[in-house]
């Protein structure tokens, strides 16, 4: 089976082809990826993502994506045997792109259309690419801090942030400093300039397994304001402090559930600091780490051609009408029925 992927939920809009067997579940590597084709909208320095701007770019990139996308698959829109989009969670007008053009496609060429919840696809995808069977997966994203669970036909949230995201976090920090969004990747190189000899003492919140960072944000932002202080030492301190946070509530995780298998997904993941110190903690407790390929930690097609593979395969009932192709902005990855599992 061959399933198109569009995926617009934020500052991405890709397209994937993936080729789907039933009996494929447990193969490692990507060559059933057929192709992944993707475009990023960029911001101004200093600034955010701008839904309606977003939007606009993946409505001017839309076209040409989805040509290469088929070119470098080999395969014709007409072979195509179901169609799935990003329905949420995101920005409501980037959705509203990738779902208005899912739509014509299902339509016009009378195929199956199946809605895929985002984040849900970067789980489905990060356990297909590491060959893994049920682990505790920690989903860190601009949109996304939450640890999970699988268990008896849904994600379970055993752990998530109270208020922002670690993405959001980064960006936050970074648009203050002058980057643009996203802002991850050079707060990291930041923190790898500094000579690691100074540690700021910066809010620590965890609460079970939540996690808090606002206070973690507004303490960093004033340290910015002062001139004499060296950025590259904030921003170690900044992800210091945050990835223990994080690491605590995994190590709780991981004691509680007892789990041999641990994954981390979302474009947070491509973090080497954060991936250092949960390796240390999987290893004292004697659990596998595991980390989507850096190609696909990022939004991408990929996760989105893959879920909706699995949904439509598992049960046909998932594809939906062109016209009833909706987009849900605050869509709960564990509200998500998983009958494949």
């Amino acid at each position: 089976m061959l399933s198109l992927g569009i995926e617009s939920t934020a500052h991405t809009f890709g397209c994937s082809i993936i080729k789907h067997c039933r009996d494929d579940r447990h193969t490692s590597g990507n060559e059933f990826i057929l192709s992944e084709i993707r475009d990023i909208y960029k911001a101004s320095a200093g600034w955010g993502i701008h839904p309606r701007d977003a939007s606009k770019h993946h409505a001017m990139v839309a076209s040409r994506i989805l040509k290469e996308c088929l070119k470098e698959s080999k395969v014709d829109i007409k072979d195509i045997d179901v169609i799935s989009y990003s329905a949420g969670p995101g920005l409501g007008p980037c959705l509203r792109i990738g779902a208005v053009i899912s739509r014509a496609l299902a339509s016009y060429h009378d195929k199956p259309l199946v809605p895929v919840n985002h984040a849900l696809g970067h789980l489905e995808l990060g356990i297909k690419l590491c060959n893994l069977d049920n682990p505790l997966t920690l989903l860190v994203s601009g949109g996304h801090t939450m640890l999970l669970v699988y268990h008896k036909n849904k994600w379970r949230v055993f752990g998530e942030t109270l208020d922002i995201t670690l993405g959001q976090l980064f960006d936050q920090v970074g648009r203050k400093i002058g980057f643009a969004s996203p802002c991850g990747n050079k707060i990291e190189d930041m923190a790898n300039l500094s000579n690691r000899n100074v540690l700021y003492s910066l809010p620590y919140i965890i609460k079970g397994n939540d996690v808090s960072f606002s206070g973690l944000l507004s303490s960093v932002k004033k340290l910015l304001e002062k001139n004499s202080i060296n950025i590259s030492d904030i921003c170690f301190s900044l992800q210091e402090t945050a990835f223990a946070i994080i690491v605590e509530a995994v190590e709780r995780a991981l004691a509680f559930t007892e789990n041999k298998e641990f994954l981390i997904v979302g474009g947070v993941s491509a973090n080497k600091r954060l991936s250092d110190m949960l390796q240390i903690a999987c290893k004292s407790h004697n659990c596998s780490f595991n980390s989507c390929p850096l190609r696909y930690c990022g939004d991408n097609g990929a996760q989105i051609a893959w879920t909706g593979a699995q949904m439509y395969f598992s049960d046909p009932s998932f594809g939906i009408k062109p016209e009833n192709a909706i987009v849900d902005q605050s869509w709960r990855l564990d509200s998500v029925f998983i009958p494949w599992r």
